[in-house]
């Protein structure tokens, strides 16, 4: 991926009610008419939920273990990201479609946003969902790496803006709250947890497997769980996004993998902070059966 200029942040843009990233909705079209195949995989997440610890964790799957062939490219070319646009470069549905299957590929669509041919071709997805105080902490922190997104503006004002949804992809709400719904009536989808997975990478692993109809021998598990920890994935070159156009992810400014955590956000939010976000939550996720741990 190559362009010669840099390219300004924009505002978001609205596509049928939800905010992206301006570069990511002026190529929505091509985007809403992605031709998925019967053998794909999908990882779908809101941005800042685990989605590259689980794709490392799939290719693991994929690969049988095999490191070196985890390691042929950069994560971002190993698991397409169909969503991606920037002026210049190739695009994700573009990197997509030139990919041999199986693929996998990543998006952080809303439900409503994702391309019909995922659903007529009965593509298996797997969804993972993480606390929306860590997921609100973590995604301004990227801001600040990631030259797509608008200006950040102040935390207190970030925060603001993600409570109201007005951060690209939308509301944190509405898009976990949807893709739940859609787990309930389509077999095929397979719902994971970010704090689940951290609190014992065996046990999801596993779950990861079985849906996948994959082989899990001890020997392959105990690989997956040791090359996908965060202490490997943030100095695996490979997985952390090194290599990538500073558009994308610049690591220069902070690390793309960060702490890895549950809780970092008793670090940041003032008492008052929380206090509000804890109201708009249970406000928000009334009628629900999804459950959020904010620690474990």
């Amino acid at each position: 991926m190559a362009t010669k200029e840099p390219v300004p942040r924009l505002p978001l843009k609205m596509v049928r009610g939800y905010p992206l990233m301006h570069y990511f909705a002026e190529n929505y079209a091509q985007v809403e008419k992605f031709q998925a195949r019967p053998e794909d995989l999908l990882i779908c997440t809101y941005t800042k939920s685990g989605t590259t610890w689980v794709s490392e964790v799939i290719e693991m799957l994929y690969c049988d273990g095999d490191t070196e062939k985890c390691g042929r490219d950069i994560i971002l070319n190993r698991v397409p990201f169909i969503d991606l646009a920037i002026p210049g470069m190739e695009t994700g549905a573009e990197l997509a479609a030139r990919t041999p299957s199986p693929r996998i590929l990543k998006s952080h669509l809303p439900v409503q946003l994702l391309p019909q041919s995922f659903w007529k071709k009965n593509c298996k997805i797997i969804y993972v969902a993480r606390n929306p105080k860590d997921v609100a902490i973590s995604f301004y922190n990227f801001h600040f790496i990631s030259k797509v997104h608008p200006e950040p503006g102040t935390w207190p004002e970030f925060l603001q803006n993600f409570m109201a949804g007005n951060v690209s992809y939308g509301s944190w709400y509405d898009h976990v709250k949807d893709w739940w719904a859609k787990a309930q009536t389509y077999p095929n989808l397979l719902y994971l947890f970010y704090e689940d997975m951290l609190e014992d990478p065996r046990r999801e692993i596993c779950k990861i497997a079985k849906f996948l109809g994959k082989d899990l021998s001890t020997e392959l598990l105990e690989k997956t769980v040791h090359h996908t920890s965060f202490e490997q994935m943030k100095t695996n070159s490979k997985a952390n996004y090194d290599g990538v156009h500073p558009i994308i992810v610049d690591n220069s400014i902070a690390p793309f993998m960060r702490k890895g955590i549950v809780g970092d956000w008793k670090n940041i939010f003032t008492v008052a902070q929380n206090e509000k976000f804890d109201q708009e939550f249970k406000r928000q996720m009334s009628g629900t059966t999804l459950f959020f741990r904010t620690y474990i």
